[in-house]
């Protein structure tokens, strides 16, 4: 995996867009997608494997129990994929993890806990690209016939019914889904989500396996600052990305609190 620490804010724009161009369409879009987190030290462990346990056997109880008290009209079509990602969105513990196509969305996430700007964080950056043409080949065939380079729940929903029947198609691999755009949140944030091919799977340990695909942002604690003050102005905010009075709140509070 390759790691940067970020010196300045040109070098991490520089850093994040690299690779972008994209000759065949002559536009400039990335492969990557994006997680910031505030501590660098951090790694992708799931909620599900944070949990602990048995994770194998707890996965289905609590996505039934979930889709039993939820309210029947709450996924656009009745299927475990868009369940599993209702529940990843609204905090149940899962095998997802969120990432997003855009930079500043995972720089955002990198500088909005004010009570960690003393301690370095990261951008995580994956080629999902590269990483679905090592899924297995039910997966691949899907996205050709879909003209596609990420799946949507339906297109994982066509191959595989169930986590009994995705399971089954291989032991280590990692594709990367959109979710349907549930809310705002969703849509503002950009969001997609990483599905492994077991409940346990390391992301870190198959990433460690893959470390041409992967590279690892460092963004050092006193670069925070700038980073989180442009980003306010580039209108990247809590009130964005979490529409509706908790967000409007959550961000007030951030942009107004005292620096320390």
């Amino acid at each position: 995996m390759e790691e940067i620490r970020i010196s300045g804010w040109s070098e991490l724009h520089e850093t994040l867009f690299r690779d972008s161009w994209n000759e065949e369409l002559r536009i400039h879009r990335s492969n990557y997608a994006f997680r910031g987190r505030p501590l660098a030290e951090e790694d992708l462990t799931t909620s599900l494997a944070r949990l602990g346990g048995d994770t194998a056997s707890i996965e289905r109880p609590l996505l039934r129990q979930f889709r039993k008290y939820a309210a029947r009209g709450d996924v656009p079509v009745d299927s475990t994929w868009n369940w599993l990602a209702l529940a990843q969105h609204h905090g149940l513990p899962t095998r997802l993890l969120d990432w997003t196509y855009s930079p500043y969305v995972a720089l955002h996430f990198a500088t909005a806990r004010a009570r960690a700007f003393d301690r370095d964080g990261a951008v995580w950056m994956v080629d999902y690209v590269r990483a679905h043409a090592l899924a297995p080949k039910e997966l691949r065939q899907q996205l050709e016939r879909e003209a596609a380079n990420v799946f949507t729940t339906e297109m994982i929903g066509a191959v595989a019914s169930d986590f009994a029947e995705f399971d089954k198609l291989g032991d280590d691999f990692v594709v990367f889904v959109e979710p349907p755009s549930f809310d705002d949140r969703i849509v503002n944030q950009y969001a997609l989500f990483s599905l492994t091919s077991q409940p346990d799977v390391s992301l870190d340990r198959w990433l460690q396996g893959h470390p041409e695909l992967t590279r690892k942002l460092v963004i050092p604690a006193e670069l925070k600052w700038e980073i989180r003050d442009k980003l306010d102005q580039a209108n990247i905010t809590e009130r964005v990305l979490f529409p509706g009075l908790d967000g409007l709140s959550r961000w007030l509070a951030r942009y107004y609190a005292p620096r320390r």
